[in-house]
Order: structure tokens, then sequence, then C-alpha cells
């Protein structure tokens, strides 16, 4: 598969980047900085996600498109706008994304009728500026003519950590693991995204937690990466 990721060279971009080039696919890295990672399968481009001549041409040669886009700090209500511009290159020749998000849009386990932003459990006011900016994004797909997209949630916490290599799936609730938790490492993140884009499943809005070896639970499942690939 030819995977393009835009915003490769962030937390998740370049996990996704990792996962994908292990399971054999083709990948074209792109982002703002130059990626100085070199190796079989790989292209490394620079690119303003903002300029949609440029996304549309770039996803031509693309079988699917991993959008891991984070603006810098203070400047995180540009992600509505870019993710928007994405869509409207990806729209060009019916590209499908695969754009990770935030958890804001993901409504809260304690009360189904309320977001996860609406919940200061999950997300506190030190957090509301850059939940406000998933939310956007989220609700621009929505409102987007080009519906060729997913959308992954986070769950509360995406940071660096040990990956457990396994993880949780499911849609628009929020997700927390066997002792309570609701996060995921990059790396676990990434086997839920290249599972994703080998065996579709067909929502819009999805969202991972990671496995940890309380999620015995036989009402659940699990979903486990695939290093060999397909």
């Amino acid at each position: 598969m030819r995977i393009t990721v835009l915003g490769a060279t962030g937390m998740a971009g370049t996990a996704v980047v990792n996962e994908a080039l292990s399971r054999g696919h083709e990948v074209t890295a792109v982002s703002r900085r130059r990626c100085h990672r070199v190796g079989a399968r790989l292209t490394s481009r620079l690119l303003d996600v903002s300029d949609v001549e440029g996304v549309a041409g770039l996803l031509t040669d693309s079988d699917v498109a991993v959008v891991a886009l984070r603006p810098p700090a203070g400047h995180e209500s540009d992600l509505a706008r870019l993710t928007t511009a994405v869509l409207d290159a990806a729209s060009r020749g019916r590209t499908p994304l695969l754009i990770i998000g935030g958890a804001a849009p993901l409504n809260s386990p304690g009360n189904p009728h309320t977001l996860a932003i609406d919940d200061p459990t999950i997300v506190p006011p030190a957090w509301r500026d850059v939940a406000q900016a998933s939310l956007d994004q989220f609700r621009a797909c929505q409102a987007h003519s080009y519906k060729g997209w997913v959308y992954l949630s986070p769950p509360a916490i995406f940071a660096p950590g040990a990956a457990t290599g396994s993880y949780r799936r499911g849609t628009t609730m929020l997700l927390r693991d066997g002792r309570g938790q609701s996060r995921i490492s990059p790396e676990d993140l990434a086997l839920a995204v290249v599972d994703e884009l080998e065996h579709p499943g067909g929502e819009h809005h999805i969202t991972v937690v990671a496995g940890t070896c309380g999620d015995s639970d036989p009402g659940r499942q699990e979903h486990v990466g695939h290093p060999e690939g397909t």
C-alpha cells in the first residue's frame, strides 16, 4: 500500500511512519521541516499542507493518507483550517483519509450526553484550547462535502510511554483500560492506525485505548497489531 503521512515528523506521524514501514508499505513522509530519515520504501517531502494544489498532486500517487497535524503552541486554531485544506485536496482524487485528531469530540463515559471537552474530569481547563481545536477540526470534517475520511480520537492522554503492543477499539465513547486510565502511547496508536488502513472498519469516528493485562473482560474486543503486515 502507498501511504502518505502528513505531519510525519510529529509524535503521532513518526510512529505511524515507523509502523507502516515495518509492515512493508511504501511511505511518503510529508512535513514542514526536513525528515532526515532514509530507507527503502520511504520518500520524504517538504510541503505546507495549506497548499491544496501541492497536496492534491502528492495524493494522486497515494492509496491512502494519514493526517497527523499539530500546529505550534498558540496556533491551535489553525487546525480546522489546515484539515479543511487537506480535505479539499483529497477530494480531487477521492483519496481516503485517516485523520488523527483529539479526544474532545468523544462522548464522556460518565455522561453519554456530554462531550469529553465539557467534562472537566477528562479535559481540565489548562487543556481547553487544545481540546477546542480538535472539536473544531472534527466539525470541519463533518461539514465538508468530501466524506472519504475516518477521524481517530486518541484517549484522554496521548503521550510517550511503554508500548503494550495492543489496543482496544471503540467508536464515539471515550474508552478507559482495565485500570481506569484513558491513555495510549504513540506506538500503540500507530498499530491502530495501520490496522485501520489495512482493514477499514467502515465508521467515520473511532477511538482506541492501550491494551493492558486488566482488559480481560470477555465483552471487550482486543485488537493486536500485525507486525508482519499484509
